[in-house]
């Protein structure tokens, strides 16, 4: 586990607002008939009654036939929303499980509506559209249900953390940790389960679509305020995405949005999206606060990390009540949020988080051990330590499976220049790193089986594609490897003509330069020194630069000042979250970003197929698309892929509804002290 994935271990454990993708386009069903659904639901299953007018009783799982003499298996899942649903998938001919990739569709009968009189709560089936995105299944971590036990409210939850955020505003944060604080601030219409990683509802609480897809109508919440009191509307999502999203997030081109009315609003798109629904995850901003700022053209200024923290107002469970620079970030409860439990009880139990930034790792977990924090994402070394002393300190390991996120080493490949005309690179340092035989010597270089034994103490693996294991069938394990191979390393760059010709131990290129460059990364980059001794080991010359992470950040997405960096980014369960990462035009395509027209013809073949993908709603075609766009990027290398950790989190016995999954550990909205 590494600098940059580590904070988002604690942060992404704790976070509601997940914006990843994976098509889930919902659709209100015509008829009880239609071919993807059941033509009839029994008032019995196997496991007792399927549909009542107080909860819906099911099994987990359970399977029944309907009056077409279908089978079918079905799951009961109470979501975090409070919503009562029962989702039915063709069920398999011995009986014990669904069909994989046998439908396009699920069918789900909601059951119950949060707020529903229980006379109230008639039936009512809707069909959601997947493209043959099955339940998740096969694992420790298999979700199909999260039973939150009701909290005590009360009590503050504290992390450790080296890193504090750089902005308040969240449309322009670019670093994970100013994004995994500003989380608990800020909501969109939708949201991801933490259990099974589907779309659910949020600040929208149903939705219904045109039968071509290209027309949305989101029905809202008419119960949030924003932090001020201020009624949230549909004029705030149009504010938003007419103002700050068609500026700052290149995830919605085209789109048109209206207010109905107060509580109405309709998205109509350019073009078929599979991620539309996830990507409506993204936050929505008050549009009496910001709008003075956008009207005076200071959008881009506000909400610094000077700002008032009272000032800064979202929606969601929590608020900034202090910010220290250096010392701390402390959040408070929203008393008005809008989400109750089942007893009608108002969420978050908290009354609030506190964040103490530390200057290391080593004092992470020093003050877990002392007890001054209640939750630490491990570093590999700390496994072994910790393990055993879980009785005698009272906490829990907890593990959820590989990460979504990577890290990698990337070189600059930016041909441009700054406000003073002097190049981003050095012509010479440009020739080598747009050279691929020289990053695929690099890539031979490392030895990540090394990384592995003496600095992650066998808690990861290699990795080598640009989706992780976590994305499931999106990650094509069949990409090009560069196993640690000196010889091999060696033998490209002489095959380049680029040798030691003096002896010093370096290598130079055909022109006489010295091939040495500077290494930026963060100050506590543990695999560091092993892949600077592999790149010597080759004749190169490396300098080791460390830093802060937000002198980082300003580099790669400023300055554009750097050389060669060791860093990491985020995933999600679905690649087309990565889409600026990929596409040559993103901001986030590190090593050359913002392109014009695609560099190379192997970046425009990328952007096709991250394009296509990005409009293509059949699951197995866009697996097709992101699997080729691994095999360009393993074999062109425009970043080197390190390894993969396990995400561990250690978690006090006193904190209740902790619910790992691959998706998560706690949602900081139920989390609650059981000794309160």
């Amino acid at each position: 586990m590494h600098h940059y994935l580590r904070f988002n271990v604690v942060a992404l454990a704790a976070l509601m607002l997940v914006v990843t993708a994976a098509a889930l386009v919902p659709q209100r069903a015509e008829t009880a008939g239609d071919p993807a659904c059941p033509s009839s639901w029994p008032s019995e299953a196997q496991g007792g009654t399927v549909a009542d007018y107080g909860h819906g009783v099911i099994e987990y799982s359970d399977f029944f036939t309907d009056s077409n003499e279908e089978s079918w298996f079905v799951i009961r899942s109470s979501d975090s929303n409070g919503y009562t649903i029962v989702r039915a998938y063709p069920a398999n001919v011995d009986g014990d499980g669904y069909v994989e990739s046998a439908s396009h569709e699920t069918c789900h009968l909601l059951v119950r509506r949060p707020g529903d009189a229980e006379d109230d709560a008639e039936p009512q089936q809707i069909t959601f559209r997947i493209d043959n995105e099955e339940p998740t299944g096969g694992t420790s971590l298999h979700c199909t249900q999260l039973d939150y036990s009701i909290g005590r409210p009360g009590g503050t939850l504290t992390y450790a953390t080296t890193e504090g955020p750089q902005t308040f505003n969240l449309a322009l944060a670019n670093d994970g940790p100013s994004v995994g604080f500003l989380s608990y601030l800020f909501e969109g219409l939708t949201t991801i389960s933490s259990c099974t990683g589907q779309v659910e509802p949020a600040l929208a609480q149903w939705w219904q679509s045109s039968g071509d897809g290209l027309t949305w109508t989101f029905h809202l919440r008419s119960d949030v305020q924003w932090h001020d009191g201020t009624p949230f509307t549909a004029h705030d999502v149009v504010f938003t995405f007419d103002h700050i999203i068609k500026n700052y997030d290149p995830l919605f081109p085209g789109i048109r949005v209206a207010a109905l009315d107060d509580y109405r609003v309709r998205f109509v798109l350019s073009g078929p999206s599979p991620t539309f629904l996830r990507n409506m995850g993204t936050a929505i901003y008050p549009r009496h606060i910001l709008q003075p700022y956008v009207s005076a053209g200071t959008f881009a200024s506000t909400w610094g990390v000077n700002t008032n923290p009272s000032e800064v107002i979202g929606t969601g469970p929590f608020t900034i009540q202090s910010y220290v620079p250096g010392v701390s970030l402390t959040l408070t409860r929203n008393p008005n949020y809008w989400l109750k439990d089942d007893e009608g009880n108002s969420l978050p139990y908290l009354d609030g988080i506190r964040f103490i930034f530390v200057s290391n790792f080593a004092a992470e977990l020093a003050r877990f051990r002392a007890g001054q924090t209640d939750m630490h994402g491990l570093l590999p070394e700390e496994y072994d330590v910790l393990k055993p002393l879980e009785e005698a300190e009272d906490f829990t390991i907890y593990e959820f499976g590989p990460g979504f996120g990577t890290y990698f080493l990337a070189f600059n490949m930016n041909p441009g220049q700054n406000a003073g005309g002097e190049k981003y690179v050095a012509p010479e340092r440009l020739r080598w790193f747009t050279t691929r035989e020289f990053r695929q010597a690099v890539a031979y270089s490392m030895d990540k089986a090394r990384i592995i034994n003496e600095i992650e103490h066998g808690r990861s693996e290699p990795q080598w594609s640009s989706i992780s294991p976590a994305a499931g069938d999106f990650h094509n394990p069949n990409v090009r490897r560069y196993e640690y191979d000196t010889d091999r390393a060696n033998a490209l760059l002489d095959g380049l003509g680029w040798t030691d010709t003096d002896n010093d131990g370096i290598r130079e290129d055909g022109s006489g330069n010295d091939i040495a460059f500077t290494l930026a990364t963060t100050q506590e980059c543990l695999a560091c020194p092993i892949i600077i001794e592999g790149m010597e080991s080759i004749g190169l010359r490396v300098n080791y630069l460390p830093m802060t992470f937000p002198q980082l950040v300003t580099r790669l997405s400023a300055s554009y000042d750097w050389e060669a960096v060791m860093i990491g980014l985020g995933g999600g369960p679905d690649p087309g979250g990565g889409f600026d990462v990929w596409h040559s035009s993103g901001s986030l395509h590190l090593w050359h970003p913002n392109q014009v027209r695609p560099a190379t013809q192997w970046e425009a073949r990328i952007d096709d197929l991250y394009t296509r993908a990005s409009t293509e709603l059949n699951r197995a075609r866009r697996i097709d698309y992101y699997h080729e766009a691994q095999e360009i990027i393993a074999e062109y290398l425009p970043v080197i892929y390190t390894t993969l950790g396990i995400r561990t989190t250690a978690v006090r016995n006193n904190l209740g509804n902790v619910r790992p999954t691959r998706f998560g550990l706690i949602d900081s909205r139920y989390v609650y002290f059981t000794d309160r």
